[in-house]
């Protein structure tokens, strides 16, 4: 696949991908189309070697494997499918100053000020009663832009732009309608193609309706919304499916942006359950885990030109200077010196380069899926990122050429 082609499938990715479900849709249909099989959780599995298969849990984390076999090591590829957003509350309307507005609720460690002034749409999943009374569950994307949080006027607020601070239960409350008469669930219920008369529930999110793009004289750049880590979600999930002739195996988890603690997220039993499935031992499952590789992948600090000191030099990303190994040595990083090995090895191979990056001594850093996956199962792991700027705003930047060399190296890592 050319450069192109494997951006401009990104770009589509990620307008299609507003929420982890939707993403996790879009994966799917990757998937299915390059022959895997879906596996449904609730039953029984019949797996066979020749075969490569994948399966879904909470609609937003999702496990693909090939060549399951008992005598299997797998090189697996984690990533997260989450992203900082505004969620709505399950009592959403708020009404005042003539205006019905949604309350919202922060989910995870979002920049706020680059929320103010967008077009914004609203997508995630509902579960509703149809006509004949049965529950059922629904993915809905709204599209067009219905709200907006609008800033407040410099006029009225002289000091904004030195020492403005934002509440985050009054601050961002984003504007919906005029309409003093607007019912959300009656709203919501019109969006379901299905003959919905109640909704019971909601898990929804804000989104920005500015489409992906590239960015810079030479197409340098890619901007969009949702890059960590749906960028990482994406090159998995190309790598495993033009590498299937490997035992490889791809995990990405929700809900890594608020701790990873749920049945769907890197600290619960999601893969633990698949690989035991696979193995149907525990001799096995010890041997497999200890003998596979965890190529844990999220974005990294690229240095900024415009707040060089906020980076230690010798370890400061690069844009467009390839994938970054990411070192800690208080274990917020799972890299060892064996797994930077592997995919050093791997990067010679492909002949793309490879970047560093340690934090400042005297600032801390976030952590990854990384060390809670090595922790909870014993897989030997190494954090890899690509380099990306405003991390967790609305519209994050990354290099137009570091995925697609990241992408080629996945495909030549191997466990000799």
């Amino acid at each position: 696949m050319t450069k192109q082609k494997f951006n401009d499938k990104l770009l589509q990715f990620l307008d299609n991908s507003p929420t982890p479900y939707h993403a996790v849709i879009e994966m799917k249909k990757m998937l299915l189309d390059a022959g895997f099989i879906e596996l449904n959780e609730k039953e029984d599995w019949s797996l066979h070697v020749e075969k490569k298969y994948f399966t879904c849990r909470n609609d937003s984390s999702i496990i693909a494997f090939t060549k399951p076999s008992a005598d299997v090591s797998y090189i697996m590829l984690g990533a997260h499918t989450d992203s900082p957003n505004l969620k709505i509350k399950p009592n959403p309307l708020v009404k005042k100053a003539g205006l019905v507005q949604l309350a919202v609720e922060p989910y995870g460690g979002l920049l706020f000020n680059p929320w103010f002034d967008r077009d914004l749409s609203l997508a995630g999943k509902v579960v509703y009663l149809d006509a004949n009374k049965q529950m059922k569950e629904a993915l809905i994307d709204i599209k067009k832009p219905i709200a907006v949080i609008s800033s407040l006027a410099i006029h009225l607020d002289k000091e904004a732009n030195k020492n403005r601070t934002i509440n985050a239960q009054t601050d961002v409350l984003p504007i919906l309608t005029c309409r003093d008469d607007f019912e959300f669930d009656t709203f919501i219920l019109d969006t379901i193609e299905d003959e919905a008369v109640e909704l019971l529930s909601h898990n929804l999110s804000l989104y920005d309706t500015q489409k992906a793009s590239y960015v810079g004289l030479e197409e340098d750049f890619i901007a969009s919304a949702r890059l960590d880590n749906l960028l990482s979600c994406y090159v998995s999930t190309q790598a495993i499916i033009d590498n299937a002739d490997k035992a490889m195996m791809m995990i990405c988890s929700d809900h890594e942006e608020v701790g990873s603690d749920s049945t769907s997220g890197a600290s619960g039993p999601f893969l633990e359950n698949v690989l035991t499935r696979i193995v149907n031992n525990s001799e096995k499952f010890i041997q497999m885990s200890r003998n596979s590789l965890l190529i844990s992948c999220d974005n990294a600090h690229a240095i900024h030109p415009n707040y060089m000191s906020k980076h230690d030099e010798n370890h400061a990303p690069i844009i467009n200077k390839g994938a970054v190994i990411k070192v800690n040595s208080n274990q917020r990083y799972a890299t060892n010196t064996t797994t930077i090995s592997h995919v050093k090895l791997a990067a010679k191979k492909a002949n793309e380069p490879l970047q560093n990056f340690v934090t400042r001594s005297d600032m801390g850093c976030g952590s990854t899926i990384g060390p809670i996956t090595a922790t909870r199962i014993g897989v030997e792991t190494i954090d890899i990122g690509l380099p990306t700027y405003a991390m967790h705003s609305i519209r994050e930047l990354a290099g137009s050429d570091d995925a697609y060399s990241l992408y080629k190296i996945l495909g030549e890592i191997t466990l000799v």
